[in-house]
C-alpha cells in the first residue's frame, strides 16, 4: 500500500477545522497531519489527536508536508500564507487554496510558485460547516491535472464530490458562480418573506416547504442540465420540458406580482425573474 502523503493544514475557523479533523483518521500515523493557525488554542484538540503543530506556515512545509491546505480569510491572507511557505517548500509541494479568493489571485499564486517548482491549486469548497463536518462538501479545482490528482485522497475525507474545472482559476471562477446562485436565492427568499408576512402567513411553515421541496428537486440546480447557454434547439430533449416550466414559471411570477401589488410590497425580484425566466431556460419567446 502506498504510503499517504503528509498533509498540512493553514486555518482552524468554522469550516477550516472540521474539514482538517476529517484528515486525522486518514491511514497510518495522525502525525501526518501537520496544522497552523493563529489562534493557538485551535490547535490544541489536535495536538491532542497526534498531529503535529507548526509555529507558522513555513513550519508546515520544514515538517514534511508535501500537500497543504489553505483555509484562510482573504486574498491578503492567501498571498501571505503562500509566499511564506514558497522558500522552503520542497519541490513537487502542492498547495491547495480552499479560500475564496479572485480567480486572477488564483492565476499569480500559481504562475509564481511554478518558478519553485510548486504547485498552486485553487480549490473553493461549497456545502458549509456542516458539509465539512460530515465530510459532504463540494470541491472546485482548479490547476494542474497531476497535482489534482494527488490532493483527490485528502480532499475526499471532507469532500464526496471532487470536480477538477481546469487550470488555475477555473476552481474560484466556478465557486463564484455557484454562490451566485445562493445569494440571488437570498434575496428572492427575503422578498416572498415578505410578501407573504403582508399576507398574514406563517414564515416558518412557508421555510419548512422551501426545504422540503428544495430537497425533493434539486432546487435552482435542477435546471442545470445544459452544457451551453445558447436556445434549446427545437428537436432537444428538454425543450418541451423547459418551456412547460416557462409557462408555468412565468404563471406563478405573475401572481407574486400581483400578491405584492395587492399588499403594497414591492417585487423587484419577481419583476425581473419575470422578463429573465425565458431565456435563463433557454427558451426564450420567439425563438424559433
Amino acid at each position: 500500500m502506498t504510503t499517504p502523503e503528509t498533509v498540512g493544514w493553514i486555518g482552524l475557523g468554522q469550516i477550516g477545522a472540521p474539514m482538517a479533523k476529517r484528515l486525522l483518521d486518514r491511514p497510518g500515523d495522525p502525525a501526518g497531519l501537520v496544522v497552523c493557525d493563529v489562534v493557538a488554542e485551535a490547535t490544541e484538540p489536535f495536538a491532542a489527536a497526534g498531529a503535529t503543530v507548526a509555529d507558522d506556515p513555513a513550519g508546515v512545509v520544514a515538517a514534511g508536508a508535501t500537500i497543504v491546505s489553505v483555509m484562510v480569510r482573504d486574498d491578503d491572507q492567501v498571498r501571505d500564507v503562500v509566499g511564506a511557505m514558497l522558500p522552503g517548500a520542497a519541490p513537487g509541494t502542492v498547495i491547495a487554496v480552499h479560500s475564496t479568493i479572485a480567480a486572477e489571485t488564483a492565476e499569480e499564486l500559481a504562475a509564481v510558485a511554478s518558478e519553485r517548482e510548486v504547485a498552486v491549486v485553487d480549490a473553493p469548497v461549497s456545502g458549509g460547516a456542516m458539509g465539512a463536518a460530515t465530510g459532504r462538501l463540494a470541491v472546485m479545482v482548479g490547476g494542474d491535472v497531476a497535482a489534482v490528482d494527488r490532493c483527490r485522497e485528502p480532499f475526499g475525507r471532507f469532500a464526496d464530490l471532487v470536480l477538477h474545472f481546469g487550470p488555475a482559476g477555473a476552481g474560484t471562477r466556478a465557486k463564484v458562480a455557484r454562490n451566485l446562485i445562493t445569494f440571488a436565492s437570498f434575496a428572492a427568499a427575503g422578498e416572498a418573506s415578505r410578501l407573504a408576512e403582508a399576507h398574514g402567513l406563517d414564515l416558518a411553515a412557508l421555510g419548512e416547504v422551501v426545504r422540503h421541496s428544495d430537497a425533493v428537486t434539486g432546487g435552482a440546480g435542477a435546471i442545470l442540465l445544459r452544457d451551453a447557454t445558447a436556445p434549446l434547439a427545437a428537436d432537444d430533449g428538454l425543450r418541451p420540458i423547459f418551456e412547460h416550466t416557462r409557462a408555468l414559471g412565468e404563471k406563478d411570477l405573475g401572481l407574486a406580482v400581483a400578491l405584492g401589488e395587492a399588499a403594497g410590497v414591492e417585487t423587484p425580484v419577481a419583476r425581473q425573474a419575470l422578463g429573465l425566466l425565458a431565456a435563463a431556460l433557454g427558451v426564450p419567446h420567439g425563438d424559433r
